[in-house]
């Protein structure tokens, strides 16, 4: 579908003025020009919502003011701050680029679209967004909230998860910049987004755009923009062994490249559907490690769903009758004080905290 000229400019006029003169979404990074804390900031709120990533912005910020501090931390220090946020590859990336930055770059970020590119864990939109916002360059962001306000008010129907469709948004995007201040304008598109036209239930009369927008007009609100397909999940079931010997648990950290890498957890075994305790205590595995325990129970199941996936996680303790040599090489015994220093999943945090092991 072509799309006029004067079409265009409206948009981005009622946009910017929508901008400049109701839009009151305060968050700390919004008038932030520190390449850094933009960049931590947009790291931070990859897959996370901005309410949800506030207080870890925060956190992050007073832990490592300068990227040299974030770069000098150790692994265990950051991932405990992260705890709870999810996707913690992103938590494994920041770190590597902070230390690239920090003994590469001088502690500078490049200021040019395609240097931030380069760096781990920046993709197309965080390194537009730190250009944006860091440099005052001409770059257009493209996110879930910016293909939703395309998607409905120029009535765009190609599925946004495409090739086709990536490359469409991002040309209309680039189009519509306002170049004088590309900053602004990528401000409030995504603020549109995310406080305006929302997935569900969106604020149409109080949207800048509503006059001329084709999903309102048209009754399509609900079906813009398209996806292409539906995303398969996948369920998988953990079985948690909270072992305990004298005053220690035993806590291991997760390695391989699945799920919450780098982080913690008591000794797990994995199984193909939900398990009781009797089944598993004949687990093979289980077997293997020639574990004598005195009492074992069943305490306790949290469900989480990721993006792709849904964890059952099933928790049982057992009571030791002597110290156990366990076959994990990265594996350790805790004493409960030790527990809360350490990095877990959301998952594993919620039955800790829940059953009062700190």
């Amino acid at each position: 579908m072509e799309i006029s000229d004067s079409s265009k400019k409206y948009f981005t006029k009622q946009l910017i003025a929508w901008h400049a003169l109701e839009n009151t979404r305060a968050l700390p990074w919004k008038s932030e020009k520190d390449p850094y804390k933009i960049w931590l900031s947009e790291v931070i709120l990859q897959q996370t919502r901005a309410l949800q990533g506030l207080p870890y912005y925060m956190r992050f910020v007073e832990a490592f003011p300068k990227v040299e501090d974030m770069a000098a931390s150790t692994d265990e220090r950051a991932f405990r701050l992260w705890q709870g946020l999810g996707y913690y590859n992103r938590c494994k990336n920041m770190l590597a680029t902070a230390r690239y930055v920090t003994e590469q770059l001088d502690g500078v970020f490049p200021d040019n679209y395609e240097g931030l590119l380069q760096l781990k864990g920046i993709g197309p939109y965080t390194a537009a967004a730190i250009a944006s916002f860091a440099y005052g360059l001409p770059n257009a962001v493209v996110d879930g909230n910016v293909y939703r306000v395309l998607a409905r008010y120029f009535g765009i129907d190609i599925p946004f998860d495409t090739s086709e469709g990536k490359k469409h948004f991002a040309e209309l995007a680039l189009e519509l910049l306002d170049t004088k201040d590309s900053a602004a304008y990528n401000q409030a598109i995504m603020d549109l987004g995310a406080t305006v036209c929302t997935p569900r239930n969106p604020l149409c009369d109080e949207c800048p755009l509503q006059k001329k927008c084709f999903a309102n007009h048209n009754g399509l609100i609900a079906i813009l923009p398209v996806r292409s397909k539906k995303t398969n999940v996948r369920k998988r079931y953990f079985n948690y062994l909270v072992l305990k010997w004298e005053d220690k648990i035993w806590i291991q950290k997760r390695t391989g490249k699945d799920i919450w890498e780098n982080l913690h957890e008591p000794y797990l075994i994995e199984t193909s559907q939900r398990t009781d305790l009797k089944e598993l205590l004949l687990n093979e595995q289980l077997k293997n490690e020639n574990i004598i325990y005195s009492t074992a129970k069943y305490e306790d199941s949290v469900i989480q769903r990721l993006t792709h996936q849904i964890i059952e996680a099933r928790f049982f303790s057992l009571n030791l009758a002597k110290k156990p040599k366990i076959n994990a090489k990265t594996g350790a015994w805790l004493a409960l004080d030790q527990l809360k220093n350490t990095a877990f999943p959301k998952t594993v945090l919620s039955f800790l905290e829940k059953n009062l092991y700190f």
